[in-house]
């Protein structure tokens, strides 16, 4: 059945300017893009508020606070999957690639974690399946190399699971995000309640850790990412030559680099930069690496991430096209950019054929206000 949404007197953000307009969408996809403030039969009047692509999200762990929504409280897993899908829907977020995390931990006397990726992933590939899920869903695996059994986790996978992202994950305490082991103390003890001696024992299992695996690890994860199809990402880069590891292994883009020097590095490389959206809007980094607003100011931000909070994603794109006076810009950092990091030639701009995801957002006293989300032209929220 042929299925028709037209959306017009709307502000439509295009891929490299801002115009009043109509949008046409069948069966699908989009199919006309008009100028002008007329509003045709059947159509809704969008009032002028902007209209844009659907956001696209690289990045989130936004599913493991519906798994998990308080401290050791387990949530059955398919309402929180679907919990987590719709809540996407209701900030204007369309594709999303869910981060799981591989690679755990089991020898640890007190930092123990274990497997769900596998058995996670299952469940939100079923649903998919079943129609239950309003946006598209892709699998991200963080490749943990600082962990015990990657290589087994990785082995359940396969290109058929719709992996689209492989992040190389590091964890080893004094690098990267933990560089600091001061704000490494913070987190590990303040989440865990670890004593002194007990923080000291926890950093000297995950140096050996590392030290034993992590090059074959990081190999592994590579290798894997490849034979899966996906995308490789690193993490958490920090410096130069990390960077020119990274571009080795092939690296597409850089998940919240911590330094200008990494940022900078990854331009020179041609690896795109993403940084996260609470980061942006807070007006730095939680972990005390680099505020990503200095990023956007020496033209070295690339991609927006909502990492932990998903109502961010909108807020940073709309912040950004202040920031640099170009709502386009802004836009594309959350829409275009990621869709070209992850491979997705269909969607991330409105163009003629382009998938039919589309977002209608107003600005109530500087704040964005969602007021629809359409997925392949069916309203979702």
């Amino acid at each position: 059945m042929m299925t028709e949404t037209i959306l017009a007197n709307a502000t439509l953000v295009l891929p490299n300017e801002v115009i009043q307009g109509c949008l046409r969408i069948e069966n699908g996809a989009i199919t006309a893009i008009d100028q002008g403030i007329t509003v045709p039969t059947g159509a809704l009047d969008c009032n002028g508020d902007l209209l844009m692509p659907g956001l696209i999200e690289l990045h989130t762990d936004n599913l493991e606070r519906h798994i998990e929504p308080r401290p050791k409280v387990n949530w059955p897993h398919a309402s929180a999957i679907i919990a987590h899908d719709a809540e996407l829907a209701s900030v204007g977020i369309t594709t999303v690639f869910d981060a799981l995390r591989v690679g755990s931990i089991t020898s640890s006397k007190k930092m123990n974690y274990g497997e769900y990726a596998r058995h996670l992933a299952d469940e939100i590939l079923d649903l998919r399946s079943k129609g239950a899920l309003k946006i598209s869903h892709f699998l991200h695996l963080r490749a943990e190399v600082c962990s015990e059994t990657l290589i087994s986790e990785l082995a359940k996978f396969g290109p058929a699971d719709r992996i689209g992202i492989v992040s190389l994950m590091d964890h080893t305490p004094g690098q990267r995000q933990f560089r600091d082991i001061t704000q490494l103390r913070a987190y590990v003890c303040g989440k865990h309640g670890l004593s002194e001696a007990e923080f000291e024992s926890h950093i000297a299992e995950q140096v050996a850790i590392s030290t034993r695996l992590g090059e074959a690890h990081e190999a592994a994860a590579v290798a894997e990412a490849r034979r899966f199809g996906a995308v490789l990402a690193s993490h958490d880069d920090t410096t130069a030559e990390q960077v020119a590891t990274s571009a080795q292994h092939g690296a597409h883009f850089a998940e919240f680099p911590t330094t200008v020097e990494a940022a900078q590095a990854c331009h020179v490389q041609g690896i795109k930069v993403m940084m996260g959206a609470p980061n942006l809007i807070r007006g730095g980094s939680h972990s005390g690496n680099v505020a990503a607003s200095k990023l956007a100011e020496a033209d070295l931000l690339d991609i927006v991430s909502s990492d932990y909070v998903p109502s961010a994603l909108l807020s940073a794109a709309l912040l950004l096209g202040d920031l640099w006076g170009d709502v386009a810009r802004g836009v594309r950092c959350v829409t275009q950019a990621p869709a070209q990091a992850a491979g997705l030639a269909d969607r991330g701009s409105l163009r003629l054929g382009a998938r039919g995801d589309v977002i209608r957002v107003a600005r109530v006293a500087g704040a964005a206000a969602l007021r629809g989300t359409w997925v392949q032209g069916q309203r979702v929220g």
